[in-house]
């Protein structure tokens, strides 16, 4: 795999070992051809994203022994779906994210300083 670069233009960071996420559990938000619901922002997820999630059809708060899924708690980091980033965008219900730890291909769906709006870790200055 290629060092694949964060939508600050700089290496992408971990985002989270603990539970190990990515779609290649690795615990970095990369993506490739296999990966075809694009797992590349690394959020903080919440009580209410987790609730919106389920409520779309996708439990995440639930472990997946068979798929190497622990189930989340409010708090975990995990590298989340483009798509339902967005989604859960629009509804109100995003999850912060780690800017550093989010794939570049995350600028595909949104600009930067929308990104930022979102994000945990940076002081107000720094925007």
């Amino acid at each position: 795999m290629t060092s694949a670069k964060n939508v600050l233009g700089e290496e992408l960071k971990v985002c989270c070992k603990s539970p190990m996420t990515g779609f290649y559990r690795t615990g970095k938000c990369e993506t490739g051809s296999q990966d075809m619901g694009v797992h590349i922002i690394c959020a903080e997820v919440t009580a209410k994203f987790l609730k919106f999630s389920q409520e779309k059809g996708n439990d995440l708060s639930t472990p997946v022994p068979m798929y190497n899924f622990p189930g989340l708690k409010p708090g975990d980091c995990w590298c989340l779906c483009a798509t339902r980033w967005k989604e859960a965008l629009e509804a109100g219900f995003a999850p912060p994210i780690n800017l550093e730890a989010t794939h570049e291909k995350m600028l595909d769906y949104f600009p930067l300083e929308v990104l930022k709006e979102h994000s945990v870790g940076l002081m107000q200055g720094d925007l």
